[in-house]
């Protein structure tokens, strides 16, 4: 049986997505080295038209800045690429096939449902152990999503703040890793 772990809340919500990334590249400092010389030309429109919701900001400036990586040998994060933006949506859509067998099988208080249902979720990124790293959206507005671990051990918890800023605090150990292995502030670059 799946049970809701918690929530836990950053000390300060850090809503500007440059602040955000600044973060996080001061608890990985190997990742500045990586900042590409120009942004990524990354189609959002094309994007956020094939699944009907703009993403968060600070989201799309990392997936500009940086080349796809992932934590510790751990996490991954799932990034649209110039030219692959559909093959990322489909993804998307193939993981929240996942996600949905695993909100029904979930034995929680509160059910969690997918997106487009309001407050669905919406997934943006996965580990090599099967956790899935999600969005919780809001209909406020992108800039007010949090973040919903699905563990595959069972557990599901939420994070108040952003996606750059739930790594950052991940990765520095100022949040609670709930179900999940340490992860370290080593950067493996996926190539695409």
């Amino acid at each position: 049986m799946t049970d809701f772990v918690g929530t836990q809340a950053p000390r300060r919500r850090l809503t500007d997505p440059a602040e955000s990334v600044r973060e996080l590249e001061r608890v990985l400092p190997g990742l500045v080295a990586h900042r590409l010389p120009t942004p990524k030309n990354v189609d959002w429109a094309r994007v956020e038209s094939e699944l009907g919701v703009v993403l968060p900001a600070d989201f799309r400036l990392l997936c500009e800045l940086y080349p796809v990586f992932a934590l510790s040998d751990f996490m991954y994060l799932g990034a649209p690429e110039p030219g692959a933006e559909v093959a990322w949506v489909q993804a998307a859509h193939e993981n929240l096939e996942i996600i949905a067998e695993w909100c029904e099988n979930a034995d929680l208080d509160v059910p969690m449902y997918l997106y487009p249902a309001p407050g669905g979720l919406l997934p943006w990124g996965t580990s090599n152990q099967g956790d899935y790293f999600l969005w919780t959206t809001n209909p406020a507005g992108a800039q007010e999503w949090i973040v919903t671990v699905a563990s595959r051990n069972g557990g599901w918890w939420h994070y108040t703040g952003g996606v750059i800023q739930f790594l950052a605090d991940l990765v520095s150990g100022i949040l609670e890793p709930w179900g999940l292995p340490t992860v370290r502030p080593e950067i493996t670059w996926v190539k695409q």
